[in-house]
C-alpha cells in the first residue's frame, strides 16, 4: 500500500502545472512516484510503472487543462490536428520499446530529454520561418518524436510540443495551450502501450499492466481539480517570464531523476 496524502499532493502539484505550463503533469508525476513507489514496486519495473501510471493520469488532467484553454480560444486546433496522427503512431510504439529498456536507460534517457529542452527554452532559440509554413513531412516526423520519446519518459509532450511551436515563432502562451491539447492523444496511446507492455509481468503491487491503479486514482481526483487553476494563472502572467519558469523547472526536474 502506498500512503493517499502524498500522492493527493502529488496530484494537486501536477495539476496546476498541467495547467499552467501544458506539460501534462508527467515530469512533475514521474521522479515524485520514483520515490513514492519504490517499496511496493519491484526496482526492475519501477521507472516502467512511474512511466505507465503518469501517462494514464496525463489522460484526465488533459481533459480538465484543454477545457480551460479552450475557454480562452487559446488553442491552435490546427496545429494540433496536423501532429496528431503520427503522434498516435509514436507515443504507442514508444511505449512498446520501453519493455526492453533498462531502468538506468530510461532515468537517464528522462533527464538528459530535460536539459536539452530546458536549453531550447531558456535561451529562446527559434526558426527564421513561421509554423504556418512548415511543411507536411515536418509535421509527420515531428508528431512521430514527440510521441514516441513522450511515452518513453512519461509525459504529454508539452516539453517537446511547446518548444518545438515556440521555435517555430507560436507566441508562448498559444503554444503552452495546444500542448495540453497534444498531451491527450499521447496519453491514451502511451497509457494503453504500457498496459499491453506489462501485462502478466510480476512486478510488485502494480494493478493494470504498469499501471499502479491505487496511484492513478489518488492523483487524479486532486490534479483535474487543479489544471484550470493553473491555465488561469498562465494567461496572467507575462510570457518571457514564463519561458524562463518553464527551463529552470526542467532543469531541476532533470537533476532529480539523474540522482535517483
Amino acid at each position: 500500500m502506498v500512503e493517499l496524502t502524498p500522492l493527493l499532493l502529488l496530484g494537486t502539484f501536477s495539476g496546476f502545472f498541467a495547467g499552467l505550463l501544458g506539460v501534462g503533469g508527467g515530469l512533475i508525476i514521474v521522479p515524485a512516484l520514483l520515490y513514492l513507489l519504490s517499496s511496493s514496486v519491484d526496482q526492475s519495473a519501477l521507472m516502467h510503472t512511474a512511466v505507465g501510471t503518469a501517462l494514464a493520469a496525463i489522460v484526465f488532467t488533459s481533459i480538465s487543462s484543454v477545457k480551460a484553454h479552450h475557454g480562452r480560444g487559446a488553442i491552435h486546433w490546427q496545429n494540433f490536428k496536423k501532429l496528431t496522427p503520427t503522434i498516435l503512431l509514436g507515443a504507442f510504439t514508444g511505449a512498446l520499446l520501453t519493455k526492453v529498456m533498462s531502468f538506468d536507460f530510461m532515468r537517464i534517457f528522462f533527464a538528459l530529454f530535460e536539459f536539452g529542452a530546458a536549453a531550447i527554452m531558456y535561451f529562446g532559440i527559434s526558426s527564421a520561418s513561421h509554423v504556418d509554413n512548415l511543411g507536411k513531412w515536418v509535421w509527420r516526423v515531428s508528431g512521430y518524436i514527440i510521441g514516441l520519446v513522450s511515452a518513453i519518459v512519461g509525459i504529454g509532450g508539452g516539453t517537446m510540443t511547446t518548444p518545438f511551436l515556440t521555435y517555430n515563432n507560436v507566441n508562448i502562451k498559444n503554444a503552452i495551450a495546444t500542448s495540453a491539447a497534444v498531451g491527450m492523444p499521447i496519453a491514451i496511446a502511451g497509457a494503453l502501450g504500457f498496459i499491453v507492455a506489462g501485462w502478466g509481468v510480476e512486478s510488485g503491487d502494480s494493478g493494470l499492466g504498469f499501471i499502479h491503479t491505487e496511484a492513478l486514482i489518488s492523483i487524479v481526483v486532486m490534479s483535474v481539480l487543479f489544471a484550470p487553476l493553473g491555465a488561469k494563472v498562465a494567461h496572467s502572467v507575462d510570457g518571457k517570464k514564463l519561458k524562463k519558469f518553464f527551463a529552470i523547472f526542467l532543469v531541476f526536474l532533470g537533476l532529480t531523476v539523474i540522482t535517483f
